[in-house]
């Protein structure tokens, strides 16, 4: 092996020292078996995830069943927005304030406002009904009596 100025000659193949990566040059079988460790370990992966995945479907039926039984005993109003139930005889607070979706403790000015947003959608001339535009009213009057400036 002869050096010349930072060369190598080693055969017939000249590199510069200092650049050349280490070769490591695997044989095809060394290859093979890495594959092969690599495939064995994701299919044990695989498996592990699909017996995982079977026993939580197993645990859930009873759960399931537990859920679905306590949601079909809970009352449908829980969820609702909107009030359950018809008119009082004789108009509460409570109830003018839940007409006109206000806090009993509103001013005037919101009674007002709050009465006067729901009379133009629900006006007998536009196609409201006369029941409840006269609760509306009863229940602005209500308000009006009992709230401050």
């Amino acid at each position: 092996m002869a050096s010349t100025g930072g060369m190598t000659v080693d055969g017939d193949l000249m590199r510069y020292a200092e650049y050349s990566p280490k070769t490591s040059v695997r044989s095809d079988a060394e290859v093979d078996r890495q594959l092969g460790r690599t495939l064995i370990a994701v299919g044990l992966g695989v498996a592990a995830a699909g017996f995982a995945g079977r026993y939580a479907f197993q645990l859930w039926k009873p759960l399931g069943q537990v859920f679905s039984d306590t949601v079909k005993k809970m009352p449908t109003s829980a969820f609702s927005a909107y009030y359950k139930g018809g008119f009082e005889q004789k108009m509460s607070k409570r109830e003018a304030s839940l007409v006109l979706g206000i806090s009993p403790t509103s001013t005037k000015a919101k009674v007002r406002e709050a009465h006067r947003r729901i009379m133009v959608l629900n006006h007998p001339d536009k196609g409201g009904s006369p029941y409840l535009a006269a609760k509306i009213n009863e229940a602005k009057d209500l308000l009006d009596k009992e709230s401050r400036r």
